[in-house]
């Protein structure tokens, strides 16, 4: 089963030896899967020993206004079996981030996850996400469509627009040593907004974003470079172009 993941992947563009994000349904994939450890497999089959793979552990269900603690080793990712999986493989790091942390195994791993801890707000400069770009990363959407895409959160904060942040607060991070630290993050607000961040697959075409099966899901390969340009440039032309009023949407 290892081997049939790899197989499609590759077959959608994933580039061996590469840097690749992945975003994942597991039921999309089907009874053919096996467990999500083989899933994970054979991503790392498709990238080899020289690629790096990395998931969002992003942990905003745990860690919230009421409950501001993160602990880097132990706080569970809550964006599916998947990524939850990957945080307890053996040799997996996580950057510190309280509700946006990534993780990360290859050869890579250390010099995107690092500097994450050094942001204030979810998706900044040192952010895995807004990296991505810079070491021609891919970003593979498997089974979840083009929604749930963080780095889109990644250029809104470049661009800062109207609805984008929320108000402060200070968590309390648990770092791997076990030691704590408390500092102050923006966090995102989206308050009476509706993220709709699908509407890239109508800007962006072939190669740029390529579409095919992986299993019995559909996957979506996008390169995170032309996924930026094309991004801030929308954004920049009209702030929000990827959000709807939530009560548009519910009229």
């Amino acid at each position: 089963m290892q081997s049939d993941i790899a197989r499609d992947i590759l077959a959608l563009g994933v580039r061996p030896g590469g840097v690749l994000l992945v975003h994942s349904s597991f039921k999309a994939l089907g009874p053919r899967a096996g467990g999500p450890a083989a899933m994970i497999a054979g991503l790392r089959e498709a990238l080899g020993p020289e690629g790096t793979l990395l998931m969002p552990a992003l942990s905003y269900a745990a860690v919230t206004p009421e409950h501001p603690v993160f602990d880097v080793r132990n706080t569970p990712s809550c964006v599916g079996i998947i990524p939850e999986t990957f945080r307890r493989t053996p040799g997996v790091r996580r950057s510190l981030h309280p509700t946006h942390s990534v993780c990360a195994l290859g050869p890579r791993a250390e010099d995107l996850l690092a500097e994450h801890e050094s942001d204030t707000t979810p998706c900044g400069p040192g952010s895995p996400f807004h990296k991505l770009p810079t070491v021609r990363g891919q970003i593979l959407m498997l089974g979840c469509g083009l929604a749930p895409n963080t780095s889109m959160h990644a250029v809104e904060e470049v661009v800062i627009p109207p609805y984008l942040f929320g108000a402060p607060l200070q968590y309390s991070l648990v770092l791997v040593d076990g030691t704590t630290r408390d500092k102050v993050y923006s966090t995102h607000g989206f308050a009476g907004w509706v993220q709709c961040y699908d509407r890239i697959g109508e800007l962006l075409g072939a190669p740029d974003l390529r579409a095919g099966p992986v299993l019995q899901a559909r996957g979506h390969l996008l390169e995170a470079s032309s996924l930026w340009e094309c991004a801030l440039e929308t954004l920049r032309g009209d702030p929000l172009a990827f959000v709807e009023r939530a009560r548009a949407l519910e009229g």
